[in-house]
């Protein structure tokens, strides 16, 4: 099994998804880690010149644009089954959700303890860090 944690130095775990350059992905197996890997992402630098529209009522990050700029952003990590950051969107959190990757939110902000974390099952999901 992969997950991908949001970073920009593979140390700190990002506290905005969108704006996170990097993720560092590492595989586990019979409870261990067998490798990671530092995998590009893409971020809200890459889209700075998009238009960003959304009608009106809609919560932001739900419109069209900003659903395939999350789709993109996801792209490097199909194969991961969770996603670990700091603070993501509601958008965002459901794009990854729909991708099968299951987005999770916490005030950890060291990778290896947020690894550990997931290893033992103490990690949670925080959804009072989206915005």
């Amino acid at each position: 099994m992969k997950i991908a944690i949001a970073t920009d130095d593979g140390k700190t775990i990002s506290a905005h998804f969108g704006r996170a350059t990097h993720y560092m992905v590492v595989t586990l197996e019979q409870g261990k880690i067998v490798s990671r890997e530092m995998r590009d992402k893409l971020n809200h630098d890459h889209f700075a010149g998009e238009e960003h529209a959304h009608e009106p009522g809609q919560p932001h990050g739900f419109d069209p644009a900003s659903q395939s700029r999350h789709m993109q952003m996801a792209e490097s990590i199909r194969d991961c089954e969770a996603m670990v950051c700091r603070g993501m969107g509601m958008g965002a959190y459901e794009s990854l959700r729909y991708l099968n990757i299951h987005p999770i939110l916490t005030e950890i902000k060291d990778v290896d303890k947020a690894v550990s974390a997931y290893l033992d099952g103490s990690i949670t999901d925080q959804p009072e860090r989206l915005h």
